[in-house]
């Protein structure tokens, strides 16, 4: 993922001359090319990424496209003053891109873990949350964003991710992609989680389970239009990310849902557990401590449906 989204924002700097890229003392290798066609154009704002934030803003005042880089924690909790009061507030066009989200640097520890930023940031007013599942919807989100008015944060993993696209969908800030389709359960993933999720469909297959499958990339917005077709006519929804249970996508459809009319539709908010994790391991040993494998994801959504029927 990190290294499309260097590719394109290379390309984007090239048809813009507006964009700036700011990071916070990462990717020095990484946007080699970036530098060598827009030196004046890349700032290296050191381990200072409150600062970084602000400086997006006052450039974003001034008629420049900044984008701030760096590990998801940092470019988050950290700054999260700066990015409510500076950017927010003023809904100033900034795009904050967090790489290694969820537990993508695992074997780093709880410092460098991200699982609450979209909590974080999504309550805060004009700012939009997108997470694309492959590195194809990194480059269409990090094109989409820049043609937005509007604070954005993009949520990335690092490195190795499974292509699941072979060639690019319709991509737009705000509506799901339909991946497969499905009658007894409607399987929704953000992030990088999406493979892990056509796995666990695979998975459900296998028991006679029709699953819907969606990589429902924005968060905030949400894709009210899709979820209300699918609450419509699938008993089950079950939300799928490498981020917190609580406030994350979840948390979010919760909401939509509770404040809707009664929708007869059942939810399974799969993610990580309300704890910091202790132990070392690579990312694959994270996700299964929190159940985040397909095998889990399906066994826990026939647990579900086992209880509620299908239609």
């Amino acid at each position: 993922m990190r290294d499309a989204f260097a590719a394109e924002i290379t390309e984007l700097a090239t048809e813009d001359a507006r964009l700036v890229l700011l990071s916070g003392d990462i990717g020095n290798r990484l946007f080699e090319r970036y530098k060598q066609r827009h030196p004046d154009r890349f700032l290296n704002c050191g381990v200072a990424e409150a600062n970084m934030i602000s400086m997006a803003a006052g450039m974003a005042l001034s008629g420049l496209r900044p984008v701030a880089y760096t590990i998801a924690p940092f470019v988050t909790t950290r700054c999260l003053e700066q990015i409510r009061v500076d950017l927010c507030y003023h809904n100033l066009p900034v795009v904050i891109v967090g790489v290694g989200a969820g537990l993508s640097y695992a074997s780093l520890g709880g410092t460098h873990h991200a699982c609450e930023d979209i909590a974080l940031l999504r309550v805060l007013p004009n700012m939009s949350i997108v997470c694309p599942g492959d590195a194809m919807e990194v480059r269409l989100a990090i094109r989409a964003a820049l043609g937005q008015e509007r604070p954005i944060y993009i949520r990335l993993g690092k490195k190795g991710e499974p292509a699941v696209h072979e060639r690019p969908p319709e991509f737009v800030i705000g509506k799901g992609i339909v991946l497969r389709q499905g009658s007894d359960v409607c399987l929704l993933s953000t992030g990088t989680v999406l493979p892990l999720a056509l796995a666990a469909a695979t998975r459900l297959e296998r028991d006679g389970v029709s699953a819907q499958v969606v990589s429902f990339h924005t968060v905030k917005p949400l894709d009210e239009r899709l979820l209300t077709d699918v609450a419509g006519r699938i008993p089950l929804v079950v939300t799928i990310e490498e981020h917190s249970v609580l406030g994350g996508l979840g948390g979010s459809v919760a909401e939509w849902l509770a404040d809707g009319p009664s929708r007869g539709v059942r939810l399974l908010r799969i993610g990580t557990a309300d704890e910091f994790m202790h132990g070392g391991g690579e990312q694959e040993h994270a996700r299964e401590h929190f159940g985040l494998t397909a095998e889990k994801v399906a066994e826990r959504t026939l647990a579900t449906l086992g209880v509620i029927g299908r239609r």
